[in-house]
């Protein structure tokens, strides 16, 4: 089995802007929606931060701080017109490597069944 790679990361800011694109959050909340929603999710809060930085870098999010509640202050993220197109992108890439991916198992699945 593979182990386990730096690219366990690779697809985080297009999951935190689809996070984003349902409503805004703070990075813990993004952290834990993607904990609860994705069965295999394996990344820590301090990948969320830095790829929220990234996309705020890269003008794919803003952000504002939330001082209305107890404790202290939120940074809460929103998605921006910007940050749809990139969330387009990731769409158009993940549709690519899900064909990819079908011919593979597709492929592999008749030869097994050949050899058997």
């Amino acid at each position: 089995m593979p182990g386990k790679s730096r690219h366990n990361y690779r697809h985080l800011p297009a999951f935190i802007l689809l996070v984003l694109a349902e409503r805004p959050a703070h990075g813990g909340a993004i952290h834990s929606l993607l904990n609860k929603s994705l069965p295999h999710f394996q990344s820590d809060t301090g990948a969320v931060y830095r790829s929220l930085q990234h996309l705020e870098t890269e003008a794919s999010v803003t952000s504002v701080w939330d001082t209305t509640e107890a404790g202290p202050a939120r940074k809460i993220y929103h998605i921006t017109p910007s940050g749809w197109d990139r969330l387009d992108e990731w769409r158009q890439d993940m549709e690519k490597r899900m064909a990819n991916l079908k011919y593979f198992l597709t492929t592999y699945r008749e030869l097994k069944e050949k050899k058997n």
